[in-house]
């Protein structure tokens, strides 16, 4: 193993073993955060804590154009992991524990390469990305910064994803009225009977749009994540509870997709509420985006990155992008094993990716 992995090894079996899954999210500004600041002598360090288990950290030493960004929170475990998710465990192959994937790997790397060399070098570590809760992300990008471009670090193979779907959850209510299921029914009056009209119509909508593309993209990603609602079998139900959630395509209208979901059948629904948007990258409108996608592809490969297909999966690079930074994502690890029990990532890909990093941070300093 090259020096750079054994010290990613290392770093890497620190941070898995501090707990940050989300939820519970209860992350504070000590415990991982004194050991990430302690593998930074030479930086500035900013610690914030946004409330809510929200916590960023930016180091910054010289100056530099590139900002790396990665979050440390993680997904809860399983009952089927087959040993302690805390506990990193090192095969021949494969290094194996909570968060190692996604992405704990790519931020073991950051403080492996931080300490190889003293190139000019910005972090942004966060811990809320897996909360449909971007504080850090909206705090960070709401201050003034001088970086010209971003990486997010998330599990892409070792490519530059250039481009991602865009994500909205929504909670939706039917209203009724309770009456006995004898008699004929209108189409108002069971709050159930309206949300499967509704299912019914989503669905057929969302199949009208395979035809639509972007980047290696198809259609729309749709899913009905939970019904609940109604009372018994002889009850018309006075009242239903749905949440869904959608992945547009970046050029598709989030605003007019929602009003869309929200007229779909009559009567509309009684309440109808976004509970998070997250921006497609690049984000902006068909052209801004399109130019967007360019300007990131020119950055990757002046930085040697090869370059991947679009994802499915959304990134926070949406959230730096439509802060109007250039953007890409670019990490080791496959999706496939991120949030999976016994979840992992390559030995190898771990060595690229701190060997490219600290190839970046060098040239970028020289």
């Amino acid at each position: 193993m090259s020096a750079l992995l054994d010290a990613t090894l290392a770093h890497l079996k620190a941070l898995v073993a501090f707990d940050t899954r989300n939820p519970p999210r209860a992350i504070g500004t000590g415990g991982l955060f004194d050991y990430v600041r302690a593998q930074l002598p030479g930086f500035q360090v900013i610690v914030t804590d946004h409330g809510a288990g929200a916590v960023t950290l930016h180091a910054v030493r010289g100056q530099p154009k590139l900002l790396f960004n990665v979050h440390l929170d993680t997904v809860p475990d399983s009952p089927d992991w087959s040993a302690d998710p805390h506990a990193l465990r090192i095969t021949g192959d494969r290094a194996i524990g909570l968060g190692a994937c996604d992405i704990k790997g790519a931020a073991a790397a950051l403080l492996a390469v931080a300490n190889a060399g003293d190139g000019d070098l910005a972090l942004l570590f966060s811990t809320d990305e897996e909360a449909n809760d971007a504080r850090c992300i909206d705090a960070f990008v709401r201050e003034p910064h001088d970086y010209e471009a971003v990486i997010v670090a998330e599990p892409t193979r070792g490519e530059a994803v250039l481009a991602h779907r865009g994500i909205q959850s929504v909670l939706m209510r039917f209203a009724g009225q309770a009456g006995h299921a004898s008699g004929e029914q209108h189409p108002g009056d069971s709050a159930v009977h309206q949300t499967v009209r509704w299912g019914a119509a989503a669905l057929d909508f969302v199949a009208a749009q395979s035809h639509q593309r972007f980047g290696g993209l198809t259609g729309l990603r749709f899913n009905i994540g939970r019904i609940e609602g109604g009372i018994k079998a002889n009850m018309i139900a006075p009242a239903a509870e749905v949440r869904f959630g959608f992945r547009a395509l970046p050029t598709m209208d989030p605003d007019r997709l929602l009003e869309t979901f929200r007229t779909l059948v009559e009567p509309v629904p009684a309440a109808f509420a976004e509970t998070f948007r997250g921006a497609s990258l690049p984000a902006g409108d068909t052209a801004t985006a399109e130019s967007r996608r360019l300007t990131a592809r020119d950055l990757a490969d002046e930085l040697e990155i090869p370059i991947g297909n679009a994802v499915d999966f959304w990134t926070e690079a949406a959230l730096f992008s439509a802060a109007g930074y250039t953007a890409f994502v670019y990490g080791p690890g496959d999706i496939a094993q991120a949030h999976a029990a016994d979840e992992w990532v390559s030995l190898e890909q771990l060595r690229n990716y701190a060997e490219t990093l600290h190839r970046i941070v060098n040239r970028a300093s020289a």
